[in-house]
């Protein structure tokens, strides 16, 4: 059997996440974990998508620096094919701090993420391919948002399935949800978590926000952290709930349940199954530290 061809746009980030383990010292050393490697939303997904089995091909920009070489190396241990658009300046990085909750506080400095250019995502989808996925981030940057819109549409004329992931709320709420779903209108599935949900829908619970996002989606998959993921489809609703027994870290949970989701859905595999998917392999990303199960 032929592996599903999936084409994920996002930024290409070099991850270094830290946890203290003991009380913060503001003027010496504090002990604490660690690790640096491959970030980005979307690197996330394309990872859990190529653990599905998926031949997943990752389109980003990068600058000519030793972060770049980092990131390319995880991706291409992840089973990524990766074609990244080369430009003078940084890679982008983003420093993750984790609560002993397992909640983190991002610092992010997004390099040269913010120059990839519609010609470059247009010439990877010159190649045959059965699903896009694009990051809310490409979306989120006014700087690449019409290089969402743009490759949201060729694959929709294209006859590719397609999905948009929100990522980030704070960048929701300055950009306005009436943007950000005229710039997504052409995607069939929204991922969102709950907060991001009721942003961009402008409602405060998340019954409301479904019942108006999935008038817009085909399909729509909220993330709830503790309380698991819900999935909707038109009228019909699936509830899961989460799995994980220890939480360390948070970060990059919800990418995982993304693509272990969407992997699994594409394959015709039920809602139910699909969601069962994602809260597994949520879990394994919450049980340590950084964005890497």
């Amino acid at each position: 059997m032929t592996a599903l061809r999936v084409v994920v746009v996002g930024d290409v980030m070099l991850d270094v996440v830290t946890r203290p383990t003991a009380p913060v010292a503001p003027t010496s050393d504090t002990p604490a974990q660690a690790s640096v490697g491959r970030g980005g939303s979307g690197a996330n997904v394309a990872a859990a998508l190529a653990s599905s089995g998926a031949a997943v091909t990752y389109v980003g920009a990068v600058g000519r620096d030793g972060a770049a070489a980092v990131v390319l190396a995880d991706l291409s241990r992840d089973g990524v094919r990766a074609r990244l658009e080369e430009f003078d300046g940084p890679t982008g990085v983003v420093v993750a701090i984790v609560a002993p909750d397992g909640q983190r506080a991002m610092m992010t400095d997004r390099g040269v993420n913010s120059r990839l250019t519609t010609e470059h995502v247009t010439a990877a989808l010159d190649e045959p391919f059965d699903h896009l996925h694009v990051s809310g981030y490409t979306v989120l940057d006014e700087n690449t948002r019409s290089v969402a819109t743009g490759a949201l549409e060729l694959a929709r004329r294209q006859g590719a399935s397609t999905s948009v992931d929100v990522c980030s709320v704070a960048p929701l709420r300055a950009v306005g949800s009436a943007t950000f779903l005229a710039a997504v209108a052409n995607a069939s599935t929204l991922f969102a978590n709950e907060e991001e949900a009721t942003t961009l829908a402008e409602r405060t619970g998340l019954d409301e926000a479904l019942e108006l996002l999935s008038a817009r989606f085909a399909e729509v998959v909220v993330t709830r952290g503790a309380n698991g993921a819900v999935a909707r489809r038109r009228e019909q609703e699936w509830r899961t709930p989460a799995t994980a027994t220890q939480v360390v870290d948070t970060t990059g949970a919800g990418d995982a349940a993304t693509g272990a989701y969407l992997g699994s859905s594409l394959l015709q595999v039920s809602p139910e199954e699909s969601l069962a998917a994602a809260m597994a392999a949520a879990a394994l990303v919450v049980a340590g530290v950084g964005a890497r199960d």
